[in-house]
């Protein structure tokens, strides 16, 4: 494993300089071409006056260049600083002031919203704009003319700790943190993915279709490591028509979706008029896949999925439901259907209880991870970081419990618990009931303030097209499989619920929406 991450690029052109790097639409570009791209780009940053640990903001949408926006600045021994395209530009402003960063690159599309606030990153020196017309705008730069400027540069050497990305968290319960991760730690989800997930070699295609600040950007190393193809949507919003089109022009064999995706692919047309069968694989993760649309999805597509559980702080590598075992639980009827699997190669996953010390097997607790691929601490957070890494573990903030075989389920966020009377109830449990109706198509359960029981559960629901279903046939329904104290007193019917650009569902917003004023509840460990 590379010392530098940008190393694994390095490789792959060495040793596969023709094989295909970027498909999109009618391009293909070699692996020859890419490196030559990301050795100028890494050039041109240090002709720039960027040193060895500055960091560089990169807003890009979901198109090739990202990739070298990726991979240059590591190569010259700068961290990187991915932030969701899809944010605010005041989101932007804040996550890359928040780290200091000195330059940043910005797809052109979003350039006019982040310079209106550049003032607000005082450390940035260098506002670099990629693609579009060339800038008429005096404090900004152009990024085709920056790579065609300089010469490449080889990958700079760098320590096993140095900083290669922070991760901003999504913020779903306050201002996000940066989780700061290391060659190390990134190298450590390298080899997870390798070992346990899925393969990587120059026959492989990977479609990048969810943000390249997440999950596609960190498997760009995955994939270019065994200098397989990356595959580059032409569409800028998912539709599966497109998506059917794409695996079938570029024989794509593996994908990572977020489970809004898989819902969009189920509840949209079967794809009859196209082949699909190069699709050998489709890892999923992020937020939870309810129970009946993970049925209904291997029903259709087989048994192609890979369940991944991780977070920002320690990304796509904690554990994994692999192919072979969502095909035993389809097989069985067996509850292992709802787990997230087993660890990851090189992670430690336990369950703890509420005095840092292990639950036996089927009791709740917060899971708690360690190993190399955990986050070196949170950026300019030291107490956040102190609380976060106790006794050496990274505490999830999800609850969950593991059976006797060492499966682990999980059952909610901490935060999302609903406390009633002193009970604890699980959202996830009654939002899978409702999932199961034939008139739901998503459902997102939570509690809100009540005088009697300090929390009741409430409920927002989307219906299916054409579905008639009220409150009362919905809170029948869920009677029948869950205790009458945890049965939701409102149900709510929206047209859509609120998500991040990662796809997770936001209850905070539901819930202040539809319960405006209401204090936020909060929860505690079982």
């Amino acid at each position: 494993m590379p010392l530098n991450l940008a190393g694994h690029l390095t490789r792959a052109a060495r040793r596969h300089p023709d094989a295909p790097a970027i498909l999109h639409g009618d391009r293909e570009r070699s692996y020859a071409w890419l490196d030559d791209r990301v050795g100028r780009l890494a050039g041109g940053l240090r002709r720039l006056g960027l040193a060895e640990g500055d960091r560089v903001g990169i807003v890009m949408d979901i198109e090739p260049r990202a990739i070298e926006c990726l991979l240059g600045p590591l190569r010259a021994g700068l961290a990187i600083v991915p932030v969701n395209s899809r944010l605010h530009p005041a989101e932007h402003a804040y996550m890359l002031g928040d780290c200091g960063a000195r330059a940043v690159l910005c797809s052109a599309a979003r350039a006019a919203g982040l310079l209106d606030v550049r003032d607000r990153m005082p450390a940035l020196d260098h506002f670099i704009v990629v693609g579009g017309a060339r800038p008429v705008d005096p404090g900004i730069e152009d990024y085709e003319d920056l790579v065609a400027g300089a010469a490449p540069v080889p990958d700079v050497p760098v320590g096993r700790n140095t900083v290669a990305w922070i991760f901003y968290t999504s913020g779903t319960t306050g201002r996000p943190k940066g989780a700061v991760h290391t060659h190390r730690s990134l190298g450590a989800m390298v080899e997870a993915q390798l070992i346990d997930i899925w393969p990587s070699g120059v026959d492989e295609r990977l479609a990048h279709v969810t943000p390249m600040s997440h999950a596609a950007g960190l498997l760009v190393f995955h994939q270019t490591a065994g200098a397989g193809a990356h595959v580059f949507p032409e569409f800028t919003r998912f539709e599966p028509e497109d998506f059917y089109r794409m695996v079938e022009r570029h024989r794509v064999t593996k994908a990572s979706l977020v489970p809004t995706m898989i819902h969009r692919l189920l509840d949209g047309p079967w794809p009859v008029r196209h082949d699909i069968s190069s699709l050998k694989t489709v890892q999923y993760g992020g937020a939870p896949l309810h129970l009946e649309p993970l049925r209904r999805a291997l029903d259709r597509f087989g048994p192609i999925f890979v369940n991944v559980y991780a977070q920002g702080e320690a990304p796509l590598a904690c554990t994994f439901l692999s192919k072979p075992e969502h095909r035993a639980a389809v097989e069985t009827s067996s509850r292992r259907l709802t787990s997230v699997g087993r660890e990851c190669y090189g992670a430690e996953v336990d369950v703890f209880g509420p005095d840092d010390t292990p639950v036996g097997p089927g009791s709740p607790g917060e899971i708690v991870v360690r190993g190399d691929v955990v986050m070196q601490r949170y950026w300019n957070a030291p107490e956040a970081s102190e609380e976060a890494l106790r006794g050496g573990w990274l505490h999830t903030g999800d609850v969950g419990w593991k059976d006797e075989d060492g499966y682990l389920y999980i059952t909610d966020r901490i935060k999302d618990m609903v406390i009633k009377g002193g009970t604890n109830i699980y959202p996830r449990e009654i939002e899978e009931v409702l999932h199961r109706h034939r008139d739901v198509a998503e459902a997102a359960v939570f509690g809100v303030p009540d005088a009697e029981w300090g929390e009741a559960v409430a409920a927002a629901v989307v219906l299916r097209d054409g579905a008639q279903a009220d409150a009362a046939a919905l809170i029948g329904w869920c009677s029948e499989s869950v205790a009458a104290f945890k049965l939701p007193a409102d149900i709510h019917f929206v047209d859509a619920l609120p998500k991040s650009g990662y796809g997770k569902i936001l209850k905070r917003e539901i819930r202040a929406a539809l319960y405006p004023g209401a204090v936020q509840p909060r929860s505690s460990l079982p």
